[in-house]
């Protein structure tokens, strides 16, 4: 602690009581990843890491911390859907987290309906207000600063088909706050739905 700052070096420990990092980046939008394995079986997953990398064309992303089902699954097919997750749904996507085996139709542990894909043959969650169909660009195990590889994958997909649920456009646009998406926030239980929102355009010059 120096002064009014607490600052750590994260390879010598941080010195808390829990590991503060996943608190500090938040929120984070939810990697809710539906899959098809090789043989035709269906997967669904949330993961905490995930973000938005460019819009020409849209290019997607998810970080699985272990090489999950998900991956092998995307590096099989090559293909994806990302799924919103909202408070009303965060119930059921939780319930999508659970260590099953591989077999096991999440959409059916989950009480999901599977909606039929239209550029790519993964399903995606019919209650989810969006979902963003995607082709696989590539998957990079991280590497740390030593080139030492990390039990970490980042799947990477460009975006080829987008639904969005009729009564969630209101004018031509997407209304993210009626669709009330959630998001990690926190340390290992902790979610927010989004709040107030505001507008502030970038300046010109």
């Amino acid at each position: 602690m120096s002064g009014d700052v607490h600052f750590y070096d994260p390879s010598e420990g941080h010195g808390l009581p829990h590991d503060p990092f996943k608190a500090i980046v938040a929120p984070r939008v939810i990697g809710w990843i539906s899959s098809r394995t090789a043989d035709g079986g269906v997967n669904l997953a949330p993961y905490s890491f995930f973000g938005a990398f460019a819009s020409f064309p849209y290019v997607i992303g998810f970080s699985s911390e272990g090489r999950k089902d998900s991956i092998g699954n995307i590096e099989a097919t090559g293909e994806f859907v990302w799924n919103m997750s909202t408070r009303p749904l965060a119930e059921r996507m939780n319930r999508t987290s659970a260590p099953v085996a591989p077999e096991i139709d999440e959409f059916e542990l989950a009480g999901l309906r599977k909606a039929p894909g239209r550029n790519v043959d993964v399903p995606h969650v019919a209650e989810s207000p969006a979902a963003l169909e995607c082709r696989l660009l590539q998957v990079v195990r991280l590497h740390d600063l030593a080139g030492q590889p990390m039990n970490n994958w980042l799947a990477l997909g460009q975006v080829v088909g987008v639904h969005i649920r009729s009564e969630f456009l209101k004018d031509g646009l997407f209304d993210t706050a009626a669709a009330r998406p959630i998001m990690r926030a926190g340390y290992r239980a902790d979610y927010a739905e989004i709040g107030e929102m505001f507008q502030m355009v970038r300046p010109s010059a």
